[in-house]
């Protein structure tokens, strides 16, 4: 005969106390001795209990999940949506925002539940998701500056955290880097190698990332004497990188280092300067942004910014769940540094 699941009394009964203790233990009550807690969760450990997944959520109203959010803007027709959706799969950023999420959400035994709001119907359903508690809240990452999902969100007061600061202030928390830093760090590296006919490759300047790390970088070239940095606008993408190394190229054939505002990017600006016979770094340097995958398979080895993103998605679980659990009940922003890594494209 199979023996019958451990219950909460069998718990109450190795720990050697209430079963009312053990409850408020499971259930995540705040006033409960540490040293009880530890002894409760032991106890669990020893027994092999497993919560009533179904019960506990009646009990504190939460489901365990959250909604991780990749939302946009405008009326998204279903082959736009699919193109975005593997837009977003290729993405090595993308994987490492999840990585970091998950590597949170997972020893609290939370999930994450993938949602889509690229149009006006699927921000709707996000929001009815939340009301009608399918998820306890939202970690969004906004893929277009006129994005309205962060303003829905903080209208409705749902719990939800933002990953980059939003184009229009709402009284969301969110986490970002130091953008204008990274791309000081990126000149001043070019710089500092003898570079100094130095173009950059941005991102989309509707995105305020791209717009912090294009001033950061042309600031600190001014402060060191250029006034004029030639720009070609990208798309954070590795076909855009193609294209806006192309352009700058063809209008100047003189350049000496490049900034691309990601490694997609400054992987197409190295192969466009191998196709056209310059040799990176000899004849031109190269410095990427992120330090995501593509730099260590872009032939050379990117030099680039490095962005924690596995650390600032696991933040902004953080910040999520403390919202949701009622620990932290006004808006707060976490802005990491960058860190520049150098390997051999400058």
């Amino acid at each position: 005969m199979s023996r019958e699941a451990p219950t909460l009394e069998d718990v109450a009964q190795e720990a050697g106390v209430s079963r009312a203790t053990v409850s408020r233990v499971i259930n995540g009550v705040r006033n409960v001795d540490p040293g009880i807690q530890e002894t409760v969760r032991r106890a669990i450990e020893r027994t092999g209990y497993a919560p009533n997944k179904a019960a506990r959520s009646l009990v504190t109203r939460r489901s365990q999940t959250v909604a991780l959010v990749v939302s946009g803007a405008g009326e998204t027709p279903e082959e736009v949506h699919n193109a975005v959706a593997t837009r977003v799969f290729a993405d090595p950023f993308f994987g490492r925002v999840v990585s970091g999420v998950v590597g949170y959400l997972r020893p609290r035994s939370m999930h994450p539940l993938l949602m889509f709001a690229e149009s006006p119907d699927t921000r709707r359903q996000v929001l009815t998701d939340l009301r009608q508690g399918s998820a306890d809240g939202a970690l969004v990452v906004s893929t277009h500056a006129d994005d309205p999902l962060p303003a829905l969100l903080a209208d409705a007061g749902l719990p939800a955290v933002l990953f980059a600061r939003p184009t229009r202030p709402v009284p969301l928390s969110y986490v970002d880097l130091a953008h204008r830093d990274g791309a000081s760090l990126a000149a001043e590296h070019l710089l500092a190698r003898g570079c100094r006919r130095i173009g950059t490759v941005t991102g989309p300047l509707d995105v305020a990332a791209s717009r912090d790390r294009l001033a950061g970088f042309r600031a600190t070239m001014a402060r060191r004497g250029y006034p004029y940095v030639p720009v070609a606008e990208g798309g954070f993408t590795l076909d855009s990188g193609l294209a806006a190394m192309s352009d700058l190229l063809t209008e100047h054939p003189d350049l000496d280092g490049v900034f691309a505002a990601n490694d997609l990017m400054a992987q197409g600006a190295c192969q466009i300067l191998r196709e056209h016979g310059r040799r990176v770094p000899d004849d031109v340097a190269v410095v990427g942004f992120d330090d995501s995958s593509a730099a260590l398979t872009c032939r050379p080895p990117l030099t680039t910014v490095r962005q924690p993103v596995e650390e600032m998605a696991a933040a902004m679980a953080q910040l999520l769940d403390e919202h949701i659990r009622g620990v932290r009940t006004e808006p707060t922003s976490l802005i990491f540094d960058p860190e520049l890594v150098v390997r051999d494209s400058a």
